[in-house]
């Protein structure tokens, strides 16, 4: 790394010393990849080459109902705090909640909760974070105050890939960036943001705390969220991969899916919005245009899975890859941003134009250019579900989870149903951390989460008792965001999405039988509706969430 902050991270006094000893609590490494669809990678079906995950799928566990946010804030609350995101300041999308400033509903990572960083460095480990931060801007709220001995940061929701530093918040002058909680003014000429946060960790993990202190890390890639953009020599690494359209790599994956036994044999999947022309409506421009979205949307994933496989190579030459748990996992599902009911909003459709003024076709996937996934490749990416990101449906909340280490049962797939408030309590009991009743003074949020530690180690997903409720039921999983909301438990599904997504009517699905959400039971199976319904009445007074007005909310969604 080069420039400004090669300079910085040299004044941090990073060592390169080796471990030389087993650890007895292993390192931690969280990584997160951003908008990145269920199926975009290898072990989930993809034809995108993603060896670094393979190999972590293959010597590791791999979860089938995994679930997350239908936004990355919020997604990336719980992953830090293992509590609701109501409950940790992140009821609602920044800029967008009509509750904004509510309790549970700030904005930023309040102070009723601590991070698992927090907790972990309080017991001795060393902890760093690169990459997409999105809980807080100001002092006091950066990773830095957050229990993050080191960070580097982008602290805006989405910006640019490049060192131009162009932000897609409307109005800003450039994106914000934070270096161990100091505003960075620039960024080095070479940087490109999944190289430039792997190297901050890999600089990270070296750091010789002088007592052999294990680590914990946030990998947190800005990859693959638009806009789109790969180094020039990852352009056209696709080139003429998805000339056959949309629907032909759907349905591939879908096969690779039923052929590794991810989805029943059985499954059709959602066949996507009907705003979404056929393939072959499309002209031959046109069709050349979509290719070129996928391919730099492929080249993107891939790039992510190399730089990763760099951070993993460090660590296995360093001696700490044997004592390192790796969680892998997406911040939300895919994303169909461009045109039509999941686009932009006028005002930054606007400021898109102006901030990234280069985005002829020509241009695309370098700095100056604008030009995102779009909602045709968006259905590939979340196949076989139904819909997107910012949605409840399962194509917007279901997320690949790789889980592999020390520990780790290897070559495992589990249909278990977990969630992402799962991971931070599993890693306080992996790390032998016991959580306090009072963090700094107050009395700390129970965990909303269940320790997976069994589950890693090779316990049966159908028979584990974390599954199961405090009465001994099927656990029940509730989301809602801007209004919209469902409740999962055990095979059943309620969700209720205002239009134009939805008809703002309560349905209901057999996700064991039709995880597309293509069939609604509510009329077949009402008594089960109305079950689910109440205990989504019972999730959301847990939470915190306010139903005040929230028609009206999700009617503008």
């Amino acid at each position: 790394m080069t420039g400004l902050l090669a300079g910085l991270l040299v004044a941090m006094g990073c060592a390169h010393e080796a471990p030389t000893s087993k650890r007895v609590r292993p390192n931690v490494l969280f990584v997160t990849a951003d908008d990145l669809g269920y199926s975009d990678i290898g072990p989930y079906g993809s034809e995108i080459d993603t060896p670094t995950l393979d190999a972590l799928a293959a010597r590791g566990l791999l979860a089938t109902q995994f679930y997350v946010a239908p936004d990355g804030g919020p997604t990336l609350a719980m992953l830090l705090t293992g509590v609701d995101h109501h409950r940790a300041g992140f009821g609602g999308i920044p800029g967008r909640s009509q509750h904004a400033g509510a309790p549970g509903y700030e904005g930023f990572l309040n102070d009723r909760v601590t991070t698992v960083a927090t907790r972990l460095g309080q017991a001795g480990y060393r902890t760093c974070m690169a990459g997409r931060w999105e809980l807080g801007e100001a002092p006091g709220q950066r990773p830095d105050a957050r229990g993050f001995d080191e960070s580097f940061a982008l602290l805006d929701a989405a910006a640019s890939h490049w060192a131009d530093m162009r932000t897609m918040t409307p109005g800003r002058e450039r994106a914000l960036y934070s270096l161990n909680g100091a505003l960075v003014e620039s960024l080095p000429e070479d940087h490109y943001s999944s190289r430039s946060f792997t190297d901050f960790l890999i600089d990270c993990t070296d750091a010789d705390s002088g007592d052999d202190a294990p680590f914990f890390a946030l990998l947190s890639y800005q990859a693959p969220h638009s806009p789109l953009a790969v180094p020039e020599d990852w352009e056209d690494r696709y080139a003429g991969r998805y000339e056959r359209g949309y629907h032909a790599v759907r349905q591939r994956r879908l096969d690779a899916q039923k052929r590794r036994g991810l989805v029943g044999t059985e499954v059709v999947p959602f066949p996507g919005l009907p705003t979404i022309p056929h393939w072959d409506e499309l002209s031959e421009e046109q069709q050349r245009r979509q290719e070129r979205r996928m391919e730099l949307y492929a080249a993107m994933v891939e790039n992510l899975d190399h730089e990763l496989g760099r951070l993993l190579a460090h660590l296995e030459e360093t001696g700490q890859l044997d004592d390192t748990v790796v969680f892998f996992l997406s911040d939300n599902g895919a994303s169909a941003s461009d045109r039509g009911p999941l686009g932009h909003d006028p005002e930054v459709r606007d400021w898109l134009r102006q901030a990234f003024p280069d985005s002829d076709v020509a241009n695309w996937g370098r700095s100056g250019s604008f030009v995102e996934l779009g909602a045709g490749w968006g259905q590939v990416s979340a196949t076989p579900f139904r819909m997107f990101k910012r949605t409840l449906a399962e194509g917007g909340v279901r997320s690949p989870l790789l889980v592999s280490g020390p520990g780790v049962a290897r070559g495992k797939v589990t249909h278990a149903v977990l969630h992402v408030t799962d991971l931070p309590i599993t890693v306080l009991e992996l790390a032998d951390v016991a959580a306090p009743d009072r963090v700094a003074g107050r009395e700390r949020l129970r965990f909303d989460g269940r320790s997976l530690a069994p589950l890693l180690a090779g316990a049966d997903g159908a028979g584990w008792r974390g599954l199961l409720g405090r009465g001994g039921e099927a656990r029940a999983l509730g989301f809602e965001l801007d209004g919209d909301r469902a409740l999962r438990q055990g095979i059943w599904k309620a969700v209720r999405m205002a239009s134009p997504l939805g008809t703002g009517e309560w349905r209901l699905y057999r996700l064991d039988l039709d995880p597309s959400e293509l069939f609604d039971r509510a009329k077949q199976s009402p008594a089960k509706l109305k079950e689910l319904i109440e205990l989504w009445d019972v999730y959301a007074r847990d939470v915190g969430v306010i139903t005040d007005g929230a028609a009206a909310a999700a009617e503008r969604h």
